[in-house]
């Protein structure tokens, strides 16, 4: 009797290949990683690096401060109590200009001149956030056009271009800061700004000529070039975007300079006006009552070092987040 079977259905019929069949060398690796924002990349970077956490919290106070300074600040900055009181000391007087008498608090003490300490320091915030974003913000526009002209058009553009920045490079950022002072005739926050942004064009010069040097090779700005796009567009549009990250890291990286150079400058009484509150201003104004009333320098002093040591956290924690290692490019 004949057994009679399906079609394609028998004993030398082979079996139904499966992903077990498949040798594991011939397997394909189905684990994809999704897709993250820059700002979900940030943010989760930042928070899974504490000192980089740590940075960022300080660089927000710091931020709050100097744009609430008015009242976050204790009193007047000009207003005059006792002279060079120390720490969690009290002032007594009739300060309201009513009959009663007020009993005032001044948590980090007073100046030579009667000022209090904490609210001069708040103050001086306000002045050391917009000196150092307007430095990074000069320097970020002109540095960033010298590197981005030399890197794409190369030659003696490159040449002309980067020799300046090698002669600016052979300065000191202060020493050359002084002299730019000294040609703008005067002392101010807007000369501050461009003598110290005109002194760190340099560094955003340097990084973007060799981000552009790379980028200018890529097969998408081949495609630009193809099609027609011109040269302004194909900078602005295809290869300034691909080199912001370590532009973002270089920024953030240079505040604290900046915030270091006023503080070097006002402290040798180049800076801002005598009559502006200032770190700077309150670490020289401290330094010939230093063995009598050690707070009016070492408060400023560790405003400034926390400060900067806040924003070079943070910006270590960027540069982590925004760099790719080799074993990360190998599994996307």
């Amino acid at each position: 009797m004949t057994e009679h079977t399906e079609p394609g259905v028998g004993p030398n019929t082979p079996a139904e290949s499966g992903p077990s069949d498949v040798p594991p060398e011939y397997q394909e690796d189905e684990q994809y990683e999704e897709h993250k924002t820059t700002r979900q990349r940030v943010v989760e970077g930042v928070l899974g690096d504490k000192m980089a956490l740590f940075g960022a919290i300080v660089v927000v106070l710091f931020i709050f401060t100097a744009v609430f300074a008015p009242y976050v600040a204790p009193h007047d900055p000009e207003a005059t109590f006792g002279f060079m009181q120390g720490p969690n000391s009290y002032s007594e007087g009739n300060y309201d200009g009513d009959s009663s008498i007020d009993r005032v608090w001044h948590p980090l003490g007073t100046d030579s001149f009667g000022h209090d300490v904490l609210s001069r320091m708040v103050y001086g915030a306000r002045v050391s956030l917009l000196v150092a974003l307007a430095t990074v913000a000069v320097a970020f526009t002109l540095g960033t056009s010298i590197g981005l002209l030399a890197g794409f058009y190369g030659g003696w553009v490159d040449s002309v271009l980067m020799r300046y920045v090698d002669f600016q490079w052979a300065f000191p950022e202060l020493i050359l800061g002084v002299g730019i002072i000294a040609l703008s005739g005067g002392l101010g926050v807007t000369n501050v700004v461009i003598a110290i942004g005109i002194a760190y064009i340099d560094d955003f010069a340097r990084l973007v000529r060799g981000e552009v040097l790379s980028l200018r090779e890529e097969e998408y700005v081949m495609a630009a070039r193809a099609i027609g796009m011109s040269n302004r567009r194909i900078m602005t549009r295809e290869i300034l975007p691909n080199a912001v990250a370590p532009l973002i890291v270089q920024a953030t990286l240079m505040i604290p300079l900046a915030i270091l150079a006023e503080a070097g400058l006002s402290f040798l009484g180049l800076g801002v006006k005598p009559t502006t509150p200032t770190w700077g201003l309150l670490l020289s104004d401290g330094r010939q009552f230093i063995d009598q009333a050690w707070w009016i320098s070492v408060m400023p002093g560790f405003a400034i070092m926390l400060t900067v040591l806040a924003f070079n956290m943070l910006g270590d924690g960027l540069r982590d987040v925004f760099d790719v290692s080799e074993g990360e490019v190998e599994n996307r």
